[in-house]
């Protein structure tokens, strides 16, 4: 009976011990996620977040609320089973339809999925344009679905694997395709085909014309939606100056007004925070779009290097306001800050920022990444890969975005500076496909993000 008395002691006194050590690791790693929110380091709020949910499970202590908030962070994290691989998908058939219209096909799953569902590569081959489609899923009727376009010479779909679906578009001309994910579902665009015939060639353009201006599916919500448009400097201030004295004002101000004149014909409501050569102080912009009562505020630059690094920086990028962490963000938000509180040094301008931008910087950041996806797809299906460099998404002080009460990003949309980059932004071809891109990063996020 001691005996029995002796070890049912020992093991109480083993568990009150593991129990206290998971306690004190649960209370350490809530201490680190706080640090982070307030440090904004995701990596380390996402890090953290799966310490409170292991040891707190350990205690059996009620984690959904973190569970939560790591799935809104981490798109791969499941709040129901935990993560053996990237992707969960179903046993038998996550891609629920293959549905088509007269320029698209509409893939609809039987859950939430990400970007990661799929994968697009262009290749040429035998005198023949290919768009390939891999998508993460098991479609049961692959095999009986035909997929027919009259623009496109064959559109081929395959269950090439348990998990993996190929649509595969073959054409004598680049097929020019875009996608959207929203959701549970996948829309595959067809864009401007030219007309594979004289015969039909009057057919095919007004088709072209149609598919490239065609008002968002969405266009009822669109018209609740307020997108307010800013052309970074003009006047006095001509900001960046390319060869044979191009002014960064001027650029940007054309694209600014294709990009309005696009979103307009989606639906959106559309202003400009300048229609011609004004200077407007920076605070003043976004008190427009605070009038206006904008859903979002897009602020569009053009970037310009010192003379030594002139011949090597090029690309695009697009910034979500943010204390800034890498010098070259810096370096970029002091050109664009020019005129506005100079007087403050910077340790004081990144602690005004994480006051200002904490409710919105989410909201910002994924404005940011689809329009930067979707400007490099539509410009690099004209120049190629290699001409259209990534400049990334990134964090930055720039005070125009400031005063926003909405989402906001600014966008840089190349270097001016640039030999080859300089001349080819000028171009209205240029401007025209960078818009397309804008306006499809703003209907990228939407779709994801209804409200």
């Amino acid at each position: 009976m001691i005996r029995l008395f002796l070890i049912l002691l020992f093991l109480t006194n083993i568990l009150f011990a593991s129990s206290t050590y998971y306690q004190s690791k649960f209370n350490e790693a809530k201490k680190q996620y706080l640090s982070a929110i307030l440090s904004n380091n995701k990596k380390e709020e996402i890090s953290s977040l799966k310490k409170i949910i292991n040891y707190g499970s350990k205690l059996r202590i009620n984690t959904l609320k973190y569970k939560k908030e790591l799935n809104r962070l981490d798109t791969t994290y499941s709040l129901h089973k935990p993560q053996k691989t990237k992707f969960s998908l179903d046993k038998k058939y996550s891609i629920k339809s293959v549905k088509q219209t007269k320029n698209s096909i509409i893939i609809n799953f039987t859950k939430n999925i990400n970007r990661s569902y799929i994968k697009f590569s262009e290749y040429k081959k035998g005198g023949y344009y290919y768009d390939k489609f891999t998508i993460k899923g098991n479609f049961k009727d692959a095999k009986p679905t035909k997929l027919k376009f009259s623009t496109i010479v064959k559109t081929t779909i395959i269950q090439r694997k348990y998990n993996k679906l190929e649509i595969i578009f073959k054409n004598r001309k680049n097929p020019k395709t875009i996608y959207i994910i929203n959701r549970k579902q996948i829309v595959i665009k067809i864009l401007d085909i030219k007309a594979k015939s004289k015969k039909n060639a009057k057919h095919n353009k007004k088709i072209k014309e149609k598919v490239k201006l065609l008002p968002s599916s969405n266009k009822l919500k669109n018209s609740t939606r307020v997108i307010v448009i800013d052309a970074g400097h003009g006047g006095k201030d001509s900001g960046a100056i390319g060869s044979g004295k191009k002014y960064e004002k001027t650029v940007v101000l054309n694209i600014a007004k294709e990009v309005k004149y696009r979103l307009k014909r989606r639906g959106y409501k559309v202003y400009l925070t300048r229609s011609r050569d004004k200077f407007i102080k920076l605070s003043h912009r976004t008190k427009f779009a605070n009038k206006k009562n904008a859903t979002m505020f897009i602020s569009i630059h053009a970037n310009a290097a010192r003379k030594k690094r002139a011949k090597k920086a090029h690309g695009i990028e697009t910034y979500f306001l943010s204390p800034a962490r890498s010098g070259r963000a810096k370096r970029v938000a002091a050109l664009e800050n020019k005129g506005d509180m100079n007087s403050m040094g910077w340790s004081s301008k990144n602690s005004l920022l994480t006051i200002l931008n904490q409710s919105k910087i989410t909201e910002s950041n994924k404005i940011a990444i689809d329009v930067q996806k979707n400007m490099l797809y539509s410009l690099r299906k004209i120049y190629g890969k290699k001409a259209i460099r990534d400049g990334g998404v990134r964090e930055g002080p720039f005070w125009v975005l400031v005063g926003a009460q909405m989402p906001s990003i600014l966008i840089e949309v190349g270097y001016i500076s640039h030999p080859k980059e300089g001349k080819r932004i000028y171009t209205k071809r240029y401007q025209k496909y960078i818009a397309d891109g804008i306006a499809n990063g703003v209907d990228s996020y939407f779709r994801k993000n209804s409200f």
